[in-house]
């Protein structure tokens, strides 16, 4: 039984007990003062009548006619009257009638009074004595008609009791459900505060989970710092605040094998006749003109959310753009920009030179670097600030406008050309968790399946991900109804999608449909759609956790920075990316940023799983910095 119902429970039995017991007391009390007003009226009564007949020289006769004048009114249950022998001359009773009052109140209240009596004289010698009762009806009636009074206002009392007691527990309860919500909250590892009610028990209750709820965040927010340290060490150049090349290589590398990789572009810049500029400058001058260059080459992909710009060596600089086919203009302004900020030192020469190449998922990492380093060595051969674009194979048979891609995706949806795939993410035994199940579409009935990032990036562009991403799950909750021994399956949802409004109420509906199932319904968001829809994908995450749903970040880590945001979301897992996992064996900063990671997520609940494991090594390293979890070409399920 909930607290509330037991207080309302103590409040009821509390106010009957009172009201009970006032009752009995005051209908006793009242019944012990009517049988003293009875006995002292039989008294009066008895003295007025023996004084009334020894004044009138009384006979036999007389006091006869005098009682049953007397008696006659009604008032009384019995008159008698005896000689002083003892011999009765005079007796009236009355007839057994209504009492007043119910038979029940009257054997349970029964009113008894001592009977009046008094000497009757007839000049100086006794002519007898009368004994006299008044009738109980009246006393009844008065006690049942107090009774009803009394009930009736003890019950008006309790209704206002009542009232008054439901407004005070509603106070208490709302302050007790902050409470409540802010301790559910943190078992589903979302750290809020609430405001602190003034009940002073539930005053210091609040307070002390705020101040627990603060401690954690202090201490998570602590931790991320030291690892955010941790990871710019590791990942980022320290003269210029730009990724090194081991790190861009990594996340190139994703760019052109992940399933839901998009292609993108690759820029290489060389800055001219820098060791020679060093000479003549010294070393702080020179610094601080490769931080200058390096903003430069960091703002060419602003436009992009994903950009990552590079100090691949000394002269040497990167940029990539996933997901973007960039022309030659962009690599023409970032030229500009680059020659204008070397004109002071450089003497008429040549400044910067650019290679540039689109690519396509599928690509080789050797051949893409090959192909862009070629033309940037040939741009450099020229001996002018020049572009050169590499051209790098590209797939033609896809659509080219946005019409032609609306109708495709359309048709494809239609006529169910959409299907899942899966790749098993298992546990750090081998054995499997959960199938990770991208959707994949085709344009035509004898075309091939095209990978996620093939058509989303554009689907999201025409307003399609959110068709896209319902058919996807109601593909997944199929398969989970197919398959009862699957302990798992997880989709992936775009960002834009999580954004739009009616979104969440259709995806309501659909788990509504197949409830037995949604509890192994993994739902994962990428990092960037996350903290581009915050709010919105933590409505997302209330609206899962109704339905059992787990609910996790996919690509973490490369806003890592931006951690804090993500503290009370009420996550389940989250998948690291890629980037971070590659040649984790060797690499010891990436292993001492994952170990950090795997002890905050551990310490707000969260499973921790690696993306793109490509070798045992890298499994076995997992293992040792606290994962629980991984999924890419090097994993396998252990054999049952």
């Amino acid at each position: 039984m909930s607290m509330y119902r037991q207080l309302w429970l103590a409040i009821i039995v509390s106010m009957l007990l009172a009201l009970t017991g006032s009752l009995f007391a005051s209908l006793l009390s009242a019944r012990a003062y009517l049988e003293q007003q009875l006995s002292m009226k039989n008294a009066d009564n008895a003295a007025a009548l023996a004084l009334s007949l020894s004044q009138q020289n009384p006979d036999p006769v007389t006091v006869e006619l005098v009682v049953a004048a007397l008696f006659d009114s009604g008032h009384y249950e019995s008159i008698r009257v005896i000689d002083p022998h003892g011999k009765l001359l005079v007796e009236r009773l009355a007839e057994p009638g209504n009492p007043g009052a119910p038979d029940w109140f009257v054997k349970r209240l029964p009113i008894d009074s001592d009977p009046g009596q008094a000497q009757i004289t007839r000049g100086w010698s006794q002519f007898g004595s009368v004994t006299l009762v008044s009738h109980r009806r009246f006393a009844y009636e008065a006690l049942w008609t107090s009774t009803q009074e009394m009930v009736a206002a003890l019950t008006l009392a309790s209704f206002i009791g009542g009232y008054l007691g439901s407004l005070i527990l509603r106070r208490l309860r709302r302050p007790l459900q902050a409470v409540i919500a802010q301790a559910q909250a943190i078992s589903n590892r979302r750290f809020v505060t609430i405001p602190e009610p003034e009940v002073p028990e539930l005053h210091q209750l609040a307070s002390a989970m705020n101040a627990t709820v603060v401690r954690l965040k202090a201490m998570f927010e602590e931790e991320a710092a030291r690892l955010e340290t941790v990871r710019r060490e590791a990942y980022f150049d320290p003269l210029t605040g730009l990724v090194n090349r081991e790190f861009f290589i990594s996340q190139l590398s994703s760019s052109l094998e992940g399933e839901d990789s998009t292609g993108g572009t690759l820029f290489l810049i060389r800055v001219a006749d820098l060791a020679e500029i060093n000479k003549r400058l010294g070393r702080e001058a020179t610094d601080a003109l490769l931080r200058r260059l390096a903003a430069i080459v960091g703002a060419g992909g602003t436009a992009n959310e994903e950009g990552l710009a590079a100090r691949m060596a000394g002269a040497d600089f990167a940029l990539l753009l996933p997901g973007e086919k960039a022309g030659r203009d962009v690599a023409q302004r970032l030229l500009q920009d680059l020659v204008d900020t070397m004109e002071a030192f450089v003497d008429g020469g040549p400044s910067a030179y650019v290679g540039m190449g689109t690519f396509q998922r599928g690509a080789g990492l050797r051949a893409v670097l090959s192909q862009v380093d070629a033309v940037l060595i040939a741009a450099e051969a020229e001996g002018i600030n020049a572009v050169r674009e590499a051209v790098i194979d590209t797939e033609e048979d896809i659509p080219r406008s946005n019409q032609e891609w609306s109708l495709a995706i359309r048709r494809a949806l239609d006529r169910q050309w959409v299907h899942l795939v899966a790749f098993p993410v298992v546990d750090m035994q081998g054995r499997l968790l959960h199938d990770e199940s991208p959707l994949r579409l085709k344009f035509d009935a004898d075309d091939e399946w095209l990978p996620a990032g093939r058509f989303l990036p554009v689907a999201e562009r025409l307003g399609f991900s959110a068709e896209l991403d319902l058919a996807a799950l109601a593909l997944g909750l199929a398969n989970l109804e197919r398959q009862p021994e699957l302990p798992g399956l997880a989709i992936n949802l775009s960002g834009s999608s999580v954004g739009q409004t009616d979104f969440q109420q259709k995806l309501a509906t659909l788990l509504g449909r197949h409830r037995k199932v949604a509890s192994r319904l993994w739902i994962e968001v990428a990092e960037t759609g996350v903290l581009k829809h915050v709010d919105e994908f933590r409505a997302l995450c209330k609206l899962l956790g109704g339905f059992q749903c787990r609910t996790g970040v996919e690509h973490f880590g490369r806003q890592f920075s931006q951690i804090g945001r993500l503290h009370d979301l009420g996550l389940s897992y989250i998948k690291v990316d890629a980037s971070f996992t590659r040649h984790l064996d060797t690499h010891q900063g990436n292993q001492t940023f994952l170990k950090g990671v795997s002890s905050i997520a551990h310490g707000i609940g969260l499973l921790v799983i690696a993306e793109g494991v490509a070798s045992e090594a890298e499994f076995a390293t997992l293992a040792a910095v606290g994962f629980d979890g991984a999924t890419g070409p090097g994993v396998k399920v252990a054999a049952s």
